[in-house]
This record gives structure tokens, sequence and C-alpha cells, in this order.
């Protein structure tokens, strides 16, 4: 081959599909890259793009939410411990604490949370900059388990923890409980499959109880041990290795029946 066609070959290697760049930027899977090009959240060298099949040169500017972006070949996974009052989000237009602001930015950078939590609760959360293993994570049919404990003011009814196992109606949306434990009167610990927005708080409030708590402490095989509050840690290989393995078999296998319940005081 030519220099001259080995040259041509490699700008072309160079120049990205903006939703292939935003992939690779760790922004989101190239499917939901689409619907946020569509959404008009990104921008390349300043001008709104909501058309399919741009192309990005390598000197273009690529903008998501208002943040530049650029595709990377070395993957980060990070798991954090969020503090209350930390908005799950890389900005805010209303200027509150944001996730990243507690990773320093030479880690940061091009980082994203998988999933979120609101802003009043607390613990686990992942952040990566592989769009495609995070969309995996969070699709409803990867199944994969998040730990959650809850705490009350006033007891919580065991009854009430059946019918979430199996399933309730909330303003026609359904929620349900995988199983759980009793940890006291006013305390469980609740895993989730799918883990809808808000959905605890939700829950709890249709009973007529607020959650006083809300704090993550895992997700499939990640557990936040005892990671402070505001601290970051990397994933271990066998973390990584997990959380890949669990997607791909949640999407392999059909949504299993709810475990029995499980009490457990202490």
């Amino acid at each position: 081959m030519s220099d001259k066609k080995a040259r041509s070959n490699s700008e072309q290697e160079k120049k990205l599909r903006l939703q292939v760049y935003l992939a690779h930027a760790g922004v989101a899977s190239r499917r939901a890259s689409e619907e946020i090009i569509r959404s008009g959240r990104v921008r390349v060298n300043g001008t709104t793009v909501t058309q399919m099949g741009t192309i990005v040169e390598p000197d273009d500017v690529v903008e998501f939410d208002g943040r530049k972006v650029k595709p990377t070949r070395t993957k980060v996974y990070i798991a954090l411990h969020k503090p209350s009052g930390y908005v799950s989000t890389v900005s805010d237009p209303q200027g509150r604490p944001v996730i990243l602001d507690l990773i320093p930015n030479h880690v940061a950078d091009r980082l994203y949370p998988i999933g979120r939590l609101d802003l009043l609760s607390t613990g686990l959360l992942l952040c990566t900059n592989d769009g495609e293993l995070a969309a995996h994570v969070m699709h409803p049919s990867s199944n994969i388990e998040k730990e959650y404990v809850v705490e009350t003011d006033a007891p919580i009814p065991e009854e009430r923890l059946l019918q979430f196992r199996r399933g309730i109606m909330i303003e026609g949306v359904q929620y349900r409980l995988r199983h759980y434990q009793i940890r006291s009167p006013r305390r469980v610990h609740l895993v989730l499959q799918e883990g809808k927005n808000r959905e605890l708080r939700r829950v709890f409030s249709s009973w007529g109880l607020e959650p006083r708590r809300v704090h993550r402490v895992r997700i499939a095989d990640v557990h936040i041990g005892k990671l402070p509050p505001g601290g970051y840690r990397n994933l271990t290989q066998a973390e990584i290795a997990s959380l890949m393995k669990s997607s791909a078999a949640g999407r392999e296998r059909p949504r299993r029946a709810a475990e029995p319940a499980r009490r457990r005081r202490t």
C-alpha cells in the first residue's frame, strides 16, 4: 500500500459518526446516543445537531449537555459513595453540587453515572466512560440486583412488604420487590432489580411512611463496604467482569419470579 493510501485510510479511521463518537466517549450506547442527538443535547463546533449520520472530524469540538466530550480508549470504572444533597448528573442547571464534583478532574473527565440516586438518597453509585456497559447495566432487561437500606420513623408493616414483593400499582406504574430482610421494626434491607425512578420513596409514601433514609449498599456484586461519604475507588477486575456477566445473563434469560421473603431480626 502506498504512503498516500495509508494516510488516506488513517484519516478515514479518525472520522466517526456522531453517535459512535458519543459511545466511544462513554456518553451512552450507540442506540441511546441516537436518542440523545435527536433530543438536541449535542453540539458540534457550537451548533446543535439533531440529524443522524453527522461525521465528526478529529479537530471538531463535541459537547453533550454543555460539557466537552472526547473518545477514549482507556475504560474507567468507579464506585462512588454519594452523599445527600448531590445530583446524580454531570451538570445541573440549578447550580446544585453534582457527583463529579467529588472526583478529581483528571479522573472525572468523560465519566458518567450508571443510573441515579435522587437528591436526598445516599450510597453506592457507579461511574464509567464505557457507554455500552452503562447502557446494559441500566436496561431493565439486565435484571441486575440493587440493594438498599431504608429507615423510617414509624414501624414498617411486614404485610406491606409482602404486597410489594407480589407487585403493587401506583399511578399506573407497577413496582415489584425481589426480596427483603427486616433488620428492626423501622429498618429494612430491600433488593430491587429494575429500580424505577424514586421507586422506594413513591412506594413508602403510598403507605403513609416517609423514608428517613434511603441508602444503596450494593449493585450486583459491587458493595459499598467501608467507602466513606464522598469517597470513591476503582472497581476491581472481578467486579467489572461480574457486571458484564450479570448484564449479559439478564438479557439472555427470561424474568424470574420473585424469591420468597426472608426475615432476619437483629
